[in-house]
Formats: structure tokens, C-alpha cells, sequence
């Protein structure tokens, strides 16, 4: 297990990057606008039909473009020319951000589940993501809400640190998750099954006894998404860090 770098607490990171009205979400220009910031960056990854890690949060293109169809069903040469109907460019790929932030402040990268229902169909994307951070010399770390995906990123980088995105997995917003599955996630019972050092967890579950009894052991909890400053001075009272999105941290 490889801790976290001590710039992973010295900044919150801005969620998806620091969009706002007329900055879309996981834009160059968000990504830009945090760094000048000085907060850390959270980005998400999908993958594109030719296994290419792009920097994107849905599955389906409509609502961050206007586009119909699935991100995972166009190249990363047809995703790059996408502009986003947010503002801010077009649909990056991480190695673009990469090259963007350059090691001035910290990068959390939250792998998008692809097997459908959090399961062990994973390896390609999480491949992906480690071939484009070879090389890579500033602070980053992965995580993914799937075990498995966390899991594959230990066996092709076992060097960066690892963590779970964890929340209470309620049936209405994990429909296609097995309740079996959701009940063992929403445990965070895979975190030393799969050698992870930290969890984002949902901001308001943050009194869970779950996250309790990791925060006793001394792992570093983070929690998402803070969207105010009275969110955040309570959500400090238990997180090492945060998540913020639609206020300056």
C-alpha cells in the first residue's frame, strides 16, 4: 500500500475541476482555472472506443454536449473535437491534463465503473489510465466507487496511491447494482481486500460507523461534494479533506 502524498491535505480539490456557468465540468478551462487557484483537481475517466482514458463524468454524451450516444461509442480522435455545451473546449483526454497541470498541484482521478453493476469486468480503462501516467512525476492518486477497478490499478501501478469512492449505495440511485453487492460496498468491506489508503466518502453519510471505524485506524477520509462553506465546516468535522464544487473552498 503506498500512502498519500502530504499535498493531498493541503488543498481541497475542486470537483471536476473549477467550472462554474460558463466553464463546463472536467474542462480544459476548469482545469486551468483550479490550477491558477491552487486547489487540488478532481477529474473523472471514461473510456473511449479505441481504449483511450478521456476526461469525462457520464457514460452517455447528452448532457455535457448536447450529442447523442455513449462516450465508449466514439474514438478519442472524434471525442477530442466535441466541444462541451458548458463552455471551456472540447472533451479532454487525460493525457491532456496531465500535460495541463504538470505536477503544480495535486490530481485525484476517479475511474468511471464499466463493468455496469461494480463487478470484476474491468482492466482495460484502468490500464489505460496507468499507461498515460507513466512518466508522471507530480502527486496523484486513484480511486474508483468499483473494488475491482481499484484492485486492477494495484496490479498495473502499484506505486500510486489507491482509494475507494464510497456513499450508503441506496437502491433508487444504483439501480443496476445487486443488493447483495450494494450492501457490501456501502460496508466498505473490500478496503483492505483490495490494499486501498483512503475513501471519498458522500458528504452526508459522513457519521456512517463505517467510515468511523476507518478513521480510527488513521485512514485518510475525504468526502464529496461540498457545495457550500457551512457544508464544508461541517463536513470537516470528520473528512481530512474535501471535494467542493459551486463556491471557493
Amino acid at each position: 500500500m503506498t500512502d498519500l502524498p502530504a499535498s493531498f491535505f493541503a488543498q481541497p480539490f475542486a470537483h471536476r475541476a473549477l467550472h462554474d456557468d460558463d466553464v463546463a465540468e472536467n474542462s480544459m478551462a476548469a482545469i486551468h482555472a483550479a490550477v491558477e487557484c491552487g486547489y487540488g483537481v478532481e477529474v473523472d475517466i471514461q473510456r473511449s472506443s479505441d481504449g483511450v482514458a478521456m476526461v469525462f463524468h457520464d457514460y452517455d454524451l447528452k448532457r455535457l454536449t448536447g450529442l447523442a450516444g455513449p462516450i465508449a461509442g466514439r474514438t478519442a480522435a472524434e471525442l477530442v473535437q466535441i466541444q462541451l455545451s458548458g463552455g471551456g473546449g472540447a472533451i479532454p483526454t487525460l493525457a491532456q491534463v496531465l500535460d495541463a497541470v504538470a505536477g503544480r498541484v495535486s490530481l485525484l482521478v476517479e475511474i468511471k465503473d464499466q463493468d455496469g453493476a461494480l463487478g470484476p469486468n474491468v482492466g482495460p480503462l484502468e490500464k489505460a489510465v496507468c499507461d498515460a501516467l507513466i512518466g508522471y512525476n507530480g502527486d496523484v492518486a486513484l480511486m474508483s466507487f468499483n473494488p475491482h477497478s481499484v484492485a486492477a490499478c494495484e496490479t498495473y501501478a502499484p506505486h500510486i496511491p489507491r482509494g475507494i469512492t464510497t456513499c450508503p449505495y441506496q437502491a433508487e440511485d444504483w439501480p443496476t447494482v445487486p443488493a447483495a453487492v450494494r450492501n457490501d460496498h456501502a460496508n466498505i468491506s473490500s478496503f483492505d481486500r483490495v490494499n486501498a489508503c483512503f475513501i471519498s466518502h458522500q458528504q452526508d453519510d459522513l457519521s456512517s460507523p463505517h467510515v468511523a471505524a476507518l478513521k480510527s485506524r488513521g485512514v485518510p477520509i475525504f468526502c464529496w461534494t461540498v457545495r457550500s462553506a457551512a457544508m464544508e465546516a461541517e463536513a470537516r468535522k470528520i473528512a481530512d479533506n474535501i471535494t467542493f464544487e459551486g463556491y471557493r473552498a
